[in-house]
């Protein structure tokens, strides 16, 4: 249990530290993007990789997304993460040593394997998580040099603070469409509803 203590009370730190000058809506090059960067409508989602709902949302509702707004250049989507436990956090800092060409098809692995890693022994987590990367052709090396970086685990952790101060995001999956926020796991409908709207309002 000592690594989830080390997690909620590290995570507990952070988030008393105000964080200034950078705003959710603003991309970077960290971010994770898929479709046209010149699209219309951004669409920030925030997830976390333990999340039973942000799995049915990926796993159901995501793909028709992709082939009813982003294939057509309508919607660019950005992933973000908002680890709520340590395996989530793991997997998300996993996920950053992942080329951009193969993060989406390894995120979608993630969550259709979910029950098999999100467990609470450290022991098997890093064992079951280190499969599914393996499978990739990962190595056991480059795996804990990506569990191991605090560098990477400190961009994630600062990444929750800002969507917090500037949104209030406290639940996943959490979307941001054009600046607005939208919460839970969606149907298909509410997203067709939002960006027909916004569409017809350009």
């Amino acid at each position: 249990m000592v690594f989830f203590i080390r997690y909620f009370f590290y995570f507990f730190i952070l988030f008393s530290i105000p964080v200034y000058g950078k705003s959710v809506i603003e991309i970077t090059d960290d971010d994770f993007i898929i479709g046209d960067s010149d699209a219309p409508i951004t669409i920030i989602e925030y997830a976390s990789l333990s999340c039973h709902h942000c799995a049915d949302f990926h796993i159901n509702t995501l793909p028709k997304i992709i082939e009813e707004f982003v294939d057509t250049g309508k919607v660019k989507i950005v992933f973000r993460d908002f680890p709520f436990n340590y395996p989530a956090l793991l997997g998300s800092m996993v996920l950053r040593c992942v080329p951009n060409e193969f993060r989406y098809q390894y995120t979608d692995a993630l969550y259709q394997l979910q029950s098999k890693w999100i467990v609470r022994e450290k022991e098997q987590i890093n064992k079951e998580l280190y499969k599914i990367m393996q499978s990739g052709g990962m190595s056991k090396e480059q795996f804990n040099q990506c569990i191991e970086n605090e560098e990477v685990e400190n961009l994630i952790l600062q990444g929750i603070i800002i969507a917090q101060n500037e949104y209030k995001i406290k639940s996943t999956p959490s979307f941001i469409i054009n600046g607005t926020l939208l919460e839970g796991n969606k149907p298909i409908k509410d997203f067709r509803q939002i960006i027909d709207k916004i569409l017809s309002e350009q």
